[in-house]
C-alpha cells in the first residue's frame, strides 16, 4: 500500500476539516452518531463513519486511495484524548 504524503499544513488540514465537519456532518450526525469516528477527506469532503477508527479510515481509503484524511470523533474536535483530565466528583 502506498503511503500518502500530506499536501497541506496541519493548520490548513484542521481548518478544512472543521469546515467540512460543520457543513456536512454536525447537523446530520451529532445526535445519532455521537462518539463514533469520522474519517474525512479534506479535498473532496467525502467521509466515513464507524465506531472503529481503523474501519472508517480503511473504507475511506478504499474509495479514495489518495485521500488527505483527517480523523475525529462525532461531537468532538478530537479523535482521542491524551494525558490526564479532571473528573467530576461522584455524588
Amino acid at each position: 500500500m502506498a503511503v500518502s504524503t500530506p499536501r497541506y499544513s496541519k493548520t490548513e488540514f484542521a481548518r478544512l476539516c472543521d469546515k467540512i465537519y460543520q457543513q456536512k456532518i454536525a447537523s446530520r450526525h451529532e445526535a445519532a452518531d455521537s462518539g463514533k469516528f469520522v474519517a474525512i477527506d479534506i479535498e473532496t469532503g467525502a467521509f466515513e463513519l464507524d465506531a472503529d477508527a481503523l474501519s472508517a479510515m480503511n473504507r475511506l481509503l478504499a474509495r479514495l486511495p489518495n485521500a488527505q484524511m483527517w480523523l475525529r470523533r462525532v461531537g468532538s474536535r478530537y479523535a482521542a484524548h491524551f494525558g490526564s483530565r479532571l473528573e467530576r466528583a461522584r455524588e
